[in-house]
């Protein structure tokens, strides 16, 4: 695939695609996404959009059970390996990257299907959210001001934020009155869209849910794949190229752990039951972004073929609807 075809790297404004049909396909780590996605996608004409946080960073493979070089052959993706670990790659950014592909891809009379167990990631793309500027100097100069002095700013400044911040979660009161003081607006404003579920498509969802016991088996077998599949090599080569701040960031799971073990903190067999752990509570965060979308029409997904058949069924299904309705 070409450069021009990914269009992944720098940011750029996409256009209005209200009206435009997208689909997505959301769920837990280890329910079978990209299985399912591979399933589906041929017959829909469909490439998928990765909406992982950490798969868009390159050498990052195994740590963050990216698509396999064949499922990326069978079915285009993207979004994966568009940022080096040691750079920051915000949501803001991913937003753009991301809206930019979508339009690429419907422009070409393909369909988008949007693939991915991050919430906050999903929900950037697909809703109307603002993520609002940062300036760490001005970050600094608010931090040594007293604290007394910042929570009577942001009550004077925003009631409504004030109301929703505890006074004593200081680095949130600041990132309040940051926001503030570089936009001219209350930081209470950027919640709106949060709470409405106005998608900028017409969209067509799809969420994998699956027994905890099952799930809880998935996820301790794909941590013994990662590991077989040289997760520690991979982790020493990261450290190797001066990566230990990226690795050791509290929401790459499976790095961290790793890295305690390299470093002789624990055993392998103690890192593999972490990454077990941190992974299932993971999952629960996971399903706790997604239970509150009305746009999401769940599907049992213990057996991914099955799942696979029916979740086709219902694109198809809607965007027939749609289409027609249009």
């Amino acid at each position: 695939m070409s450069r021009r075809e990914t269009l992944t790297d720098e940011p750029v404004l996409s256009r209005d695609r209200r009206g435009a049909i997208v689909l997505a396909l959301v769920g837990p780590t280890a329910s079978g996404k990209t299985r399912i996605a591979g399933l589906v996608a041929p017959g829909l004409r469909a490439e998928v959009v990765s909406l992982d946080s950490m798969q868009v960073y390159r050498g990052m493979d195994v740590g963050t059970a990216k698509p396999t070089a064949d499922e990326r052959r069978r079915v285009p993706h993207h979004m994966i390996d568009v940022a080096d670990p040691s750079r920051p790659y915000s949501v803001a950014r991913f937003q753009s990257a991301a809206r930019a592909v979508v339009d690429l891809i419907l422009g070409r009379g393909r369909r988008p299907l949007l693939v991915g167990g991050s919430g906050l990631y999903y929900r950037a793309v697909v809703d109307e959210l603002e993520f609002p500027p940062t300036s760490s100097a001005l970050r600094a100069e608010i931090e040594r001001r007293e604290p007394e002095r910042l929570v009577a700013s942001l009550h004077a400044g925003d009631p409504e934020a004030a109301a929703r911040i505890d006074p004593a979660n200081l680095r949130r009161v600041v990132r309040a009155l940051e926001v503030m003081e570089l936009t001219g607006r209350r930081f209470s404003e950027f919640r709106t869209a949060w709470d409405t579920y106005e998608s900028r498509y017409d969209l067509v969802v799809a969420g994998l849910r699956i027994p905890a016991d099952l799930l809880a088996e998935r996820i301790a077998v794909r941590v013994d794949r990662m590991l077989q599949g040289g997760l520690v090599g991979e982790a020493r080569a990261l450290l190797d190229r001066g990566l230990r701040a990226a690795l050791t960031a509290s929401r790459a799971i499976s790095y961290p752990e790793i890295v305690a073990h390299i470093d002789g903190e624990i055993t392998l067999a103690e890192a593999r039951e972490l990454i077990i752990r941190n992974t299932r509570r993971f999952a629960r965060r996971q399903m706790s972004w997604f239970r509150g979308d009305p746009r999401v029409e769940w599907f049992d997904a213990a057996d991914s073929r099955r799942a696979g058949d029916r979740i086709r069924a219902y694109y198809e299904k809607e965007i027939e609807r749609r289409t027609v309705g249009a």
